[in-house]
């Protein structure tokens, strides 16, 4: 018996087993039932009905007399689709007879249908069977309806060029079974295709029959490989309708259309999934993949009278990825523990302390992934001297930003140089950006990042990486940043935080605080509250005893606001922290006991055993990382700080210690060479280096 309230039985699923295995192996096969028992109707509502009727185009999928899937599209002036009732719809044109699709348009036909309004990247889809036809169209009786959403759509605005006639044999078709070089040169710049999927089923099964869906992402997005396309697939709605049917049976209909001739190049063949793999590391916003084989296809050449005019891109679709990024990207990361060569392509001033430098490799092989908080380590010699100095500066972009951007602070050194001397067109070596200082941005628990004048560069990174991959996956993390500076003018990206936090919808909770506010300030709007951070904001803060804190700034801002948390019961665990310089913080466990390090010796022998040099080190010489580079040793290095552990080296007798733990995990028998002092009691210490 079928429910009334939304058309289905209480044992019958909108979802057939294929869409029902891929929902569950992401976890949202309960959230999707109980959703698509909304929204998957078995009539067409009255908003869907005129929706349609105002289409110049129509993109059907079908299985041709074989049993291969095809997908194409129909044109006519707006109107020649229109609903007499909830089910049924009447099509007053038949495709131009170049189309195979017009020989198979009869009575029982399973056909899949997207209403695709590109100019405004609305859509709404239909699973139909063809019903009763006609010499001027046929009727359609609805078999399932529902809409989509607007993701990865180019906008488009459309022209005819001629009047539409009803099958028309204006068109000619090219028949092909492998793709040659002007069909890879259309795929490969395209943007946008159509694809056809299928499974079997009587007239009587809802679920079965034929799928029309759209694809969309920046042009380069599908890899041809001889007879072989590449597809990455990105987070949708979740219902897997295409997807589902490769599961159930593995082969699509392919539709490339060229927007500026009218032509149609329509693909069938068999499909394999990638679930995951070397193939997905580097591609941005894969979630899994799938490789289609040609079978054979056509090439309908001037068979739509419509052409097209390119608006822009989605948002969606530019936070994703290419073929050519991605292996640009598998090429950098072979370069990880080198040196490379960056351009500086653009210069901004963030405050009157604070500059930010735009950094693009120039070897052409893409910059280095990265997550958003770490850090970049960069090289510039400076002085008439040409002193190298090496420092590490915070990444302020967001890792699907298509350059690095690094925010300094005006001190002494190379950041005085950053700030006199770097331009737009200069060079700067960095290596492979490093740090465990990070956010996930997906965790469904709350997070609270607590800032400190320039300690808002990893902040700022990690918000915007969050916004953005809640605007990816449709499910935005709860965050709240507090960024305390000591004025206006030292305060970096306050404008870019507060549209941050617009952009959410509020989900995003940023506050300025000044300690010193000026005559013409006005709170709630050029900041947001006077003094620092203290007990009561962060009580008021706090959302949940599950909530993470993030704290970076000097060393004694951190410090207590660290005491504070561990005073208001946070654990320890639930604390992350970044420091400038060697700056480390003092921590509790979690069973309230101080973290005991083993007491730094006075003087010992130190080994270097690849060299095997033997010298005595003595506390006021420091790190070990500095006592091997004033004895000519050079140890590879990239924070200074125990952040990142570039510098870990084995310790093969004896043992190490330090001022504070390390932020970086130090595995036993490891030792980081930029904080580590021998330990007090052991008379040598014999480092693989």
């Amino acid at each position: 018996m079928v429910d009334v309230k939304d058309g289905w039985g209480a044992t019958e699923s909108p979802f057939h087993a294929g869409e029902k295995l891929v929902q569950e192996m992401v976890g949202v096969a309960d959230d999707m039932e109980r959703f698509a028992r909304r929204v998957v109707r078995p009539t067409i509502p009255r908003q869907h009905a005129v929706f349609f009727n105002q289409l110049p185009v129509l993109y059907t999928g079908y299985v041709d007399g074989n049993g291969w899937p095809w997908a194409t599209a129909i044109a006519g002036q707006p109107g020649f689709i229109e609903s007499p009732d909830p089910s049924h719809l009447d099509v007053g044109m038949f495709p131009d007879r170049s189309d195979p699709l017009y020989a198979e348009i009869k009575a029982g036909k399973k056909l899949g249908l997207l209403g695709l309004e590109m100019h405004t990247r609305r859509r709404n889809r239909l699973n139909v069977t063809v019903g009763e036809t006609s010499a001027v169209g046929f009727q359609l009786n609805v078999d399932q309806s529902f809409g989509n959403c607007p993701q990865y759509i180019q906008t488009r605005a459309l022209d005819f060029t001629r009047e539409p006639e009803n099958a028309a044999n204006r068109g000619s078709q090219i028949k092909f079974n492998q793709i040659m070089d002007d069909a890879k040169e259309l795929i490969e710049a395209s943007d946008t295709f159509f694809v056809s999927s299928f499974i079997e089923g009587d007239e009587k099964d809802r679920v079965a029959g034929v799928d029309m869906s759209h694809r969309g992402g920046r042009p380069g997005f599908v890899k041809v490989d001889g007879d072989t396309l590449t597809i990455p697939d990105y987070t949708g709605n979740f219902h897997f309708n295409t997807i589902g049917n490769f599961v159930v049976n593995p082969k699509a209909g392919l539709l490339f259309m060229d927007f500026e001739t009218g032509d149609m190049l329509q693909l069938t063949g068999t499909v394999e999934m990638i679930w995951d793999g070397p193939e997905l590391e580097f591609f941005q916003g894969a979630e899994r993949a799938w490789n289609f084989k040609l079978d054979h296809g056509h090439w309908l050449k001037d068979a739509l009278p419509l052409r097209w005019n390119f608006g822009e891109m989605s948002l969606n679709s530019l936070l994703t990825g290419s073929w050519p990024d991605a292996e640009a990207a598998k090429s950098a990361d072979k370069l990880r523990q080198q040196w490379r060569n960056y351009q500086v392509i653009d210069v901004v001033n963030e405050s009157s302390v604070i500059k930010s430098f735009y950094l693009q490799p120039v070897d052409g092989k893409g910059a280095h992934p990265f997550k958003a908080g770490q850090y970049l380590t960069v090289k510039a010699k400076v002085g008439a001297d040409k002193t190298e100095l090496i420092r590490t500066y915070t990444l302020s972009s967001s890792p699907l930003d298509k350059s690095y951007r690094i925010s300094v602070k005006i001190e002494r050194g190379m950041s005085l140089y950053l700030h006199e001397h770097l331009k737009a067109g200069d060079i700067l070596e960095a290596r492979c950006p490093q740090g465990n200082f990070v956010i996930d941005p997906s965790a469904s628990n709350p997070a609270v990042l607590l800032a400190g004048g320039v300690g808002i560069t990893p902040m700022i990174s990690m918000l915007r990486h969050v916004v953005q991959e809640g605007f990816r996956h449709r499910s935005l993390r709860n965050v709240t940043l507090i960024h305390s500076a000591k004025d206006s003018g030292q305060r970096a990206f306050f404008k870019e935080a507060v549209e941050l936090s617009k952009d959410s919808g509020g989900v995003i909770r940023y506050a300025s605080l000044l300690s010193s506010v000026g005559n013409n300030e006005v709170q709630g709007v050029d900041f947001h509250g006077a003094g620092r951070i203290d007990k009561q904001i962060l009580e008021q803060v706090s959302p949940d005893a599950d909530c993470e804190y993030y704290l970076c700034g000097p060393a004694n801002f951190m410090q207590s606001l660290y005491d504070l948390l561990i005073d208001l019961g946070v654990r320890d665990q639930q604390i992350f922290a970044e420091g400038f310089g060697p700056a480390s913080l003092s921590r509790v466990l979690d069973d309230g006991a101080k973290i005991a390090l083993p007491p730094i010796a006075d003087d010992a022998l130190v080994v270097f055993s690849s060299s095997n040099t033997a010298l005595n080190w003595k506390k006021r010489d420091g790190s070990l990382l500095d006592f091997a580079e004033k004895h000519g040793i050079e140890p590879s290095f990239g924070c200074r700080n125990g952040a990142c552990g570039s510098c870990s080296v084995d310790v093969l007798k004896g043992s190490v210690t330090y001022p504070s733990v390390p932020s970086f995990g130090i595995d036993d028998g490891k030792a980081l060479l930029c904080c580590a002092r021998p330990e007090k009691g052991l008379e040598e210490v014999v480092l693989d280096i």
